[in-house]
C-alpha cells in the first residue's frame, strides 16, 4: 500500500510501478475500477508484464477482495479523511496490521504467510529466481 501525490494518471501510474515492479513475475494481473487515474494502464500491463482489467461499472462484486480490503483500511481512514493528513508512515502501519491480520478465507493464515509460503514453494521448485532486481517466475 502506497499513498500517490495526487490522483493524476501519471502519479498513480509511478506509484503502483514502484510498488509492484519487484515482484514483476509473481504478479499475473491487476484489476482496478474505470478512474482516470488508471489512464496509464497500458504502460503498467508493459512495465510489469501483467494484463490489466476493469471492473464494470457499479459492480463491485468484480472487484470483492479489493472492497473487502478497503472495508479493512476504513478502520484505519475512516470515509472523508483528509489524506494529506495520513503519513506515508501510517500507511506502512496500516499495511503491517493488515498483512499479519489472519483471514477466514486464507485458513486463519496472514497474507504474509500465504504470500511468502508460494514465494518459498516456487524458490524450492526452482521456478523463481532474480534477474533485473525484480522477482522473475519461469512457466
Amino acid at each position: 500500500m502506497r499513498k500517490a501525490p495526487t490522483k493524476e494518471a501519471y502519479e498513480v501510474t509511478e506509484a503502483i510501478l514502484r510498488l509492484m515492479e519487484p515482484l514483476r513475475g509473481v504478479i499475473q494481473t491487476i484489476t482496478s475500477d474505470n478512474g482516470k487515474e488508471f489512464a496509464n494502464h497500458a504502460l503498467i500491463e508493459r512495465r510489469l508484464g501483467v494484463e490489466f482489467y476493469f471492473a464494470e461499472p457499479y459492480k463491485s462484486w468484480q472487484r470483492g477482495l479489493n472492497e473487502h480490503t478497503n472495508g479493512l483500511i476504513r478502520e484505519y481512514i475512516p470515509k472523508k479523511t483528509k489524506f494529506e493528513t495520513i503519513t506515508d508512515q501510517f500507511i506502512v502501519q496500516i499495511e503491517e496490521k493488515l498483512n499479519h491480520r489472519p483471514r477466514k478465507i486464507l485458513g486463519y493464515k496472514t497474507p504474509d504467510e500465504v504470500f511468502f509460503a508460494k514465494i518459498a514453494q516456487w524458490i524450492d521448485d526452482s521456478k523463481l529466481h532474480y534477474k533485473n532486481n525484480c522477482v522473475a517466475l519461469d512457466y
